[in-house]
C-alpha cells in the first residue's frame, strides 16, 4: 500500500539530506567522528554535531544491500531480508514479564528460558527479538551472557542481539560463531547477527549504541537503525516532520556503518507514533502510527534499504485495547511490506513488560494474518463455480462439494478463539481469550522439546559465558 505519492517521498528524502547538511547529527562517541571526519563529513569540536554532504550520504547508502540472508543455527530457520519478504520477532527490552497466574513482575531467568521455548514452538514466529525481558535475578554487567547462552541452545532459529555497548556486541559475535562452528571470519562471510539499534532522537547517537555500529559493520553483520520518534515529543507534531527527522537519522547511522565497512547490512527502522497531547504519554496502535508505518515503508524502499516496523500497544492488559491497537499495528507492517516486523508478539504497556498470554494472541492474529496474504486466484472456471457452487436459489454453500473440497486448506481456524455455541462455552467455563491464552502456553511449554545441538558446542558455549563472567567480575570489583 502507498499513501505518498512518489514527489512526496523524494521531498521527505530530500529534506532529510538537508537536515544533514544545514543541521548535521550529533555523534557522542569519539571514534565515530574521526571516522566519518576522514570520510568527508564536517565535525563540529564542541558540541560533536556532523554535518554530511547530501552526495556523501548517497553514495554511501547505496553501497547497503537491498537485500540478504539471515542464518540461523538450523538452516531450515534462515531468513531472507529485503524485497516482499516479511517475516516476525517476538518481543524484547520489557523489564518486566506478566501472566494471569502471578501478574506483572520483574523477571527472571528461568522465566526468560520459558518465554524463549515458546517462542521455538510457535511457528509462526521465525526470530527471537533479543530477549523478552530483562532477567533482573542476574548481574546486569552479565546477564548478556545468560541471555546468549539460552538463545543458542533453547532455540534453533534466529536471535537478535543484545547491542548495549562494545562489550556485548562482541561477546554476541564470539558466542555465534562458537554455535555455528566457525570463527569471526567465517561470520562474515554471511550475516548471522542482528540487533536494533536505536538513535536518541532527535538526532543524536549515544556511545553505546555507535559501538555497536562500529562492532556489527566491521563484522559484516545487520545493524538496524531504529530512531524512536513521537510526533510532538521527540519530533515535529507533523507527520512529514517526524518522517524527515527519522530519514535524517537512519541516513546519518547507514552513512557511518558504510564508512566502516561498504556494502555492510543495515535494515531502515521505523517506530514513529504521537503522543496524547494532553499527558505526553506514548501513544501506540493508533491511526498516526498506521500512517506513517506504510509511508516509512515508500521511504524504505526508495532508498533500496530493507524495512523494519513493529507491533505496538500501550494497553496494560489482554484486553480489546490490546487486541485492537495490535491488529492496527500489524495491518500496518504488512500494508507497508515491512520485513522485519519485531515485538510482533508479546508486547504488552508500551513495551514494559512482555506478557506470555498476549504471545499467544498476537501468534493467533499472525497467523490469520498470513492466510490472508496468499494471492487469490482468478480463472473463468473458477469464477463460474464460485458463483454457482452447485447450489439452488435460497439454499446454502454449506453441504456442497465445493465448499467441503476447500473447507480444510482455505478457512483459517483459530486456536485460541471458541467455535462452540453460547451454552456449551458456559459450560465449559466461560473462559475469555486470555484465560485460553493461558492455558495453550503452558501445554504448549509442557510440549516443548530442545532442539539438537552438537554437545561439544555448547559445551564450548558455557565455558566461553563462564570465562567471560570471570572476566567482567574481575574487571567490576
Amino acid at each position: 500500500m502507498e499513501i505518498l505519492t512518489a514527489e512526496q517521498v523524494d521531498t521527505i528524502i530530500e529534506s532529510a539530506l538537508d537536515v544533514l547538511e544545514q543541521l548535521g547529527m550529533r555523534f557522542l562517541e569519539d571514534e565515530s567522528r574521526k571516522i566519518l571526519k576522514r570520510a568527508g563529513a564536517t565535525v563540529g569540536d564542541d558540541d560533536f554535531m556532523i554535518h554530511f554532504d547530501r552526495g556523501m550520504v548517497r553514495e554511501l547508502t547505496a553501497l547497503a544491500p537491498a537485500q540478504f540472508s539471515l542464518r540461523a543455527r538450523n538452516p531450515a530457520h534462515n531468513l531472507q531480508v529485503g524485497g516482499n519478504k516479511l517475516f516476525f520477532a517476538s518481543v524484547s527490552g520489557p523489564a518486566f514479564c506478566s501472566d494471569l497466574d502471578q501478574g506483572r513482575r520483574p523477571g527472571k531467568y528461568a522465566e526468560l528460558c520459558d518465554y524463549l521455548k515458546l517462542v521455538q514452538s510457535l511457528n509462526i514466529l521465525h526470530q527471537e527479538g533479543g530477549g523478552a525481558f530483562e532477567a533482573m535475578d542476574l548481574p546486569s554487567e552479565s546477564r548478556h551472557l545468560d541471555l546468549y547462552l539460552a538463545q543458542l541452545t533453547l532455540l534453533d532459529k534466529n536471535a537478535q542481539a543484545n547491542l548495549l555497548g562494545r562489550v556485548r556486541t562482541v561477546d554476541c559475535l564470539e558466542m555465534t560463531a562458537i554455535a555455528l562452528g566457525t570463527d569471526r571470519a567465517g561470520l562474515a562471510e554471511s550475516p548471522t547477527v542482528m540487533g536494533i539499534v536505536n538513535t536518541n532522537s532527535p538526532r543524536q547517537l549515544d556511545i553505546p549504541m555507535t559501538e555497536a555500529v562500529l562492532e556489527l559493520a566491521s563484522a559484516a553483520q545487520v545493524a538496524c537503525i531504529t530512531p524512536f520518534t513521537l510526533s510532538g515529543s521527540m519530533s515535529p507534531a507533523t507527520l512529514a516532520g517526524t518522517l524527515v527527522q527519522q530519514t535524517a537519522e537512519v541516513l546519518a547511522v547507514v552513512a557511518l556503518a558504510q564508512v566502516v565497512n561498504p556494502g555492510a547490512p543495515v535494515m531502515y527502522g521505523s517506530f514513529s507514533s504521537n503522543v496524547d497531547m494532553q499527558s505526553g504519554a506514548p501513544a501506540l496502535g493508533t491511526p498516526e502510527y498506521v500512517r506513517m508505518t506504510i509511508a516509512s515503508g515508500q521511504i524504505a524502499r526508495a532508498l533500496g534499504l530493507p524495512f523494519r516496523s513493529s507491533n505496538t500497544t500501550s494497553s496494560n492488559c489482554v484486553d480489546a485495547q490490546s487486541a485492537y491497537e495490535s491488529e492496527m499495528s500489524l495491518w500496518a507492517c504488512v500494508l507497508a511490506h515491512t520485513n522485519l516486523v519485531n515485538h510482533a508478539a508479546g508486547w504488552l504497556e508500551s513495551g514494559l513488560t512482555a506478557s506470555f498470554e498476549k504471545l499467544i494472541v498476537d501468534a493467533e492474529m499472525l497467523q490469520m494474518m498470513v492466510e490472508n496474504l496468499r494471492p487469490i486466484e482468478v480463472n473463468e472456471d473458477q469464477l463460474a463455480m464460485d458463483a454457482i457452487a452447485e447450489v439452488a436459489p435460497g439454499g446454502h454453500h454449506f453441504g456442497t462439494s465445493h465448499t467441503l473440497q476447500r473447507y480444510e486448506t482455505a478457512f483459517y481456524r483459530p486456536m485460541v478463539s471458541s467455535r462452540q455455541n453460547f451454552e456449551s462455552w458456559q459450560e465449559a467455563g466461560s473462559k475469555d481469550t486470555a484465560i485460553r491464552a493461558n492455558k495453550i502456553w503452558k501445554t504448549l511449554l509442557a510440549q516443548y522439546e530442545k532442539p539438537p545441538i552438537d554437545p561439544g558446542i555448547e559445551e564450548a558455549l558455557g565455558e566461553y559465558a563462564a570465562r567471560r563472567k570471570r572476566e567482567i567480575a574481575g574487571a567490576t570489583s
